[in-house]
């Protein structure tokens, strides 16, 4: 977004963040299928911050996108007293309560107290109270979630709008076109991808300039093309799509998703549900936007993988992987697959772990009850062998393993390795290549008896 990756946002285009909870964003997902292509993949694994709900519209708000009244609540008492605001504004309000988990479809989950659904209306600031006081303090288990569900310690509360239209509004960066396009359409609030696939024409994309930003020209086209030409809805929409364009440039944001941007039967346009995605290169210069981060949300193996400097993504097979190297992580995953096994992770100790990094890498793959076996896959070229050989036996001797492991070693030092694992006397199966390596490990999670060099 910005011409110098060296510049920050401009200050009096970025506004401060108000972090006190304020308004909101859903979690639907801006299909790949937008422009007919897929990205490239990354060249390692990222984590890419997640806003909730009420911290995307506090910062759509900011931008000065219109977004339904409302805030955050942490307790049923605070919730009532919202609504009760919200009254005071118009004595006609009616309200909706919502659980912030970082999910989606959390109108259809279940929270582990048996009470359904994690989106309600009510009419009543005693109902919202109700409501909060059901849904605080439980786990809501969606379809994203898993069967363990996700804590929700925050609900937000606001006001209910009856929707007349709904039109869908993206700003993404666009490999093909080398920089952003919008992406909209008139075919709001529904499954944009299925949109995508069903039928194309009904989408509008168009690159923007980024010398220029989104002009009011450029956005004036745009919302007639979408439905939102009236005289009275087009200074609307134009002012929304501008906010979301800065909100993108500002923020250094990958993505800004709203669907809808919907049109209230009073004639008003909102942006009713968000999705953001930003940069975690422009972490340095966004300190007050990364630090919504809510870890709590997170896999607390990922986090702490992150805080000793290693690159950690839980899955769901047996077979722990530890790898220098991205690609060769997934190298390893790939060949585990084919010869009949599952990967329980994606563990990448990079190019210059130490053997205290080591160490925490067994760790992480030692507290994950379905490792049934753990393959080392190492290939020295910054990263010595025998640094891995070091943190191997430590963290042996530290930690009680007590499933097969697997060890393929290449590279740089790769007989000083070698003999440091061949006399420390431990378990360990040597694999002479990836293949090898693979099918050994498969075998070891099978029970099955493998032609076998075990130190």
């Amino acid at each position: 977004p910005s011409p110098s990756p060296s510049l920050g946002p401009s200050p009096s285009r970025s506004p401060s963040l108000n972090l006190n909870p304020n308004p909101w964003t859903m979690r639907r997902s801006l299909g790949r299928a937008l422009v007919g292509r897929r990205p490239a993949a990354a060249a390692q694994p990222r984590r890419y911050l997640n806003l909730h709900e009420f911290q995307s519209k506090a910062l759509l708000a900011r931008f000065g996108v219109p977004v339904q009244p409302g805030r955050a609540a942490m307790t049923g008492v605070t919730g009532r007293m919202v609504a009760e605001e919200l009254l005071e504004q118009d004595e006609t309000s009616e309200f909706v309560v919502k659980a912030q988990i970082h999910a989606g479809g959390r109108g259809k989950g279940d929270f582990t107290n048996g009470f359904r659904g994690g989106v309600h209306m009510a009419r009543l600031p005693g109902e919202v109270h109700q409501l909060c006081d059901a849904m605080l303090g439980q786990r809501l288990v969606t379809k994203q979630t898993g069967p363990e569900g996700q804590l929700c310690s925050t609900v937000l509360v606001h006001r209910k709008v009856d929707i007349a239209s709904e039109c869908y509004f993206a700003i993404l960066q666009d490999r093909a076109r080398g920089g952003p396009s919008i992406v909209a359409s008139a075919k709001g609030g529904v499954d944009i991808e299925e949109v995508a696939r069903t039928d194309p024409g009904a989408l509008v994309v168009e690159a923007v300039d980024v010398d220029e930003g989104l002009t009011e020209k450029q956005a004036k086209r745009i919302a007639e093309r979408i439905g939102l030409g009236s005289a009275s809805l087009l200074p609307q929409a134009v002012k929304s799509m501008r906010g979301l364009y800065d909100l993108f440039d500002c923020m250094d944001a990958t993505q800004v998703e709203v669907n809808p941007l919907a049109v209230s039967e009073d004639g008003h346009v909102y942006a009713v549900d968000a999705k953001l995605n930003f940069d975690d290169n422009a972490a340095f210069r966004q300190k007050e936007l990364f630090s919504l981060r809510d870890k709590s949300m997170e896999d607390p193996r990922d986090v702490a993988a992150e805080e000793v400097g290693l690159h950690y993504i839980g899955l769901d097979g047996n077979i722990g992987c530890m790898v220098n190297g991205a690609g060769l992580a997934m190298s390893t995953m790939d060949i585990i697959h084919l010869y009949g096994g599952e990967p329980a992770n994606f563990l990448d100790v990079g190019g210059g772990a130490s053997e205290e990094q080591v160490t925490e890498a067994f760790e992480l793959l030692a507290s994950d009850p379905k490792v049934e076996a753990i393959l080392v896959n190492i290939f020295g070229g910054i990263m010595h062998c025998e640094t891995i050989a070091e943190g191997i036996v430590h963290a042996h001797h530290a930690l009680d393993l007590g499933v097969p492991l697997i060890v393929r070693l290449e590279g740089t030092n790769v007989d000083e390795g070698r003999r440091i694992l061949e006399e420390s006397g431990l378990p360990i199966t040597f694999a002479k290549d990836l293949d090898d390596a693979a099918q050994k490990a498969v075998a070891a999670v099978n029970g099955e008896v493998h032609v076998d060099d075990a130190a």
